[in-house]
């Protein structure tokens, strides 16, 4: 039996314009709204307060089930909780698209009556929030029978309509908030690979000049401040000319890799690598460790070339140890390694020279 009688007690034109006016309030509040938590708890309120009702729910639709969102009643009700849209009657408001307006609960076969006996519900309306394809629903509960005039039907339904609109800004606000992280994330992304290209050497994938001094200036700043020192390397390939000349470029560019690679087996996490330009190469080595980095990279300089190779790898080197940095410029440290790169470059065609006739 569907009981759907409006009342025939209507309100006094006062009480229905203080609905009126409270209505306003309560939309302009959902205008300001931007999340669903703060939509719940505006709607919560207002319901119950609008008809003057003993109890107040906010149902939500989630697929097949009437998620009971929220709530304020004498005495809890379902809050929490989730039923099949077809067990309760806030599933068949959402189903029809219609509004439920039931002075007996017992006197109608939509409520199902063993649900709400442990409960104070006597008499409730329920209206669905939006009429086409509606997604939740809001009622109002009486603790003792009564009949619900239209006036309360009409302020709660149009609470219901106002609620739809402040969902779906909700969703629109909460779509361009993920849009805007989602576009900065892609801006950053973006800062960083420029960031990264603008420091990072093609070729190679080492450093480049800017990247090495970036980087060198902060390492110099930690070995300042905490002291250790510091030792500078700068390794010129022998020979890349001639290779270029004879076997192309593409060959001096493997050859520039190979350089590259051995210099990253060499070094550890804390150095800094970097392709100068053209042939030339340098590494910062916190510590002073000039021996052992200038050994362990002639070794893995001697491991990386083959028997019979047409174009060993082969390189001249600069070491410069700088116990103290106080006072000592990065560029000024550069000018004294290429000073020793270029006396082992000397020295070691004097030697080629002097061989042949040892």
């Amino acid at each position: 039996m569907h009981s759907e009688p409006l009342g025939s007690t209507p309100w006094s034109s006062e009480r229905y314009q203080q609905g009126m006016f409270h209505l306003l309030q309560v939309v302009q509040e959902l205008s300001l709204a931007r999340d669903l938590e703060n939509v719940q708890d505006i709607i919560r309120r207002a319901a119950r307060r609008l008809t003057g009702c003993d109890g107040a729910t906010f149902v939500l639709r989630e697929g097949d089930l009437c998620y009971y969102a929220d709530e304020d009643a004498v005495s809890p009700l379902w809050k929490g909780k989730r039923f099949p849209m077809e067990s309760c009657i806030s599933g068949w408001v959402m189903l029809h698209g219609e509004q439920a307006v039931i002075p007996d609960i017992y006197a109608d076969s939509r409520i199902p009556h063993d649900a709400y006996r442990p409960t104070f519900v006597q008499s409730l309306v329920m209206v669905p929030i939006r009429s086409r394809e509606p997604i939740g629903a809001i009622g109002n509960y009486w603790a003792a029978p009564h009949q619900p005039c239209a006036e309360e039907v009409q302020l709660l339904q149009a609470l219901a309509d106002s609620t739809s609109i402040a969902l779906e800004n909700v969703r629109l606000s909460q779509h361009l908030d993920h849009r805007v992280q989602e576009r900065t994330r892609e801006l950053q992304q973006a800062y960083d690979r420029i960031h990264r290209l603008s420091m990072t050497d093609e070729l190679t994938g080492l450093h480049n000049r800017r990247g090495f001094y970036l980087l060198a200036d902060q390492a110099l700043r930690h070995a300042a401040r905490y002291g250790g020192g510091y030792t500078l390397m700068l390794m010129d390939l022998d020979g890349l000319k001639q290779v270029n000349d004879q076997a192309g470029h593409e060959a001096g560019d493997a050859l520039l890799r190979c350089a590259a690679e051995v210099l990253r087996s060499v070094l550890r996490e804390a150095d800094v690598a970097a392709r100068m330009g053209g042939d030339e190469f340098c590494v910062l080595a916190p510590g002073l460790a000039g021996d052992n980095l200038c050994r362990r990279l002639q070794q893995a300089i001697a491991a990386c070339n083959e028997e019979g190779q047409l174009f060993p790898l082969a390189a001249s080197i600069g070491l410069v140890e700088v116990e103290d940095c106080t006072g000592v410029t990065l560029d000024d440290v550069l000018a004294r390694a290429d000073e020793r790169m270029y006396a082992d470059k000397r020295s070691r065609r004097a030697s080629a020279t002097a061989s042949p006739s040892a």
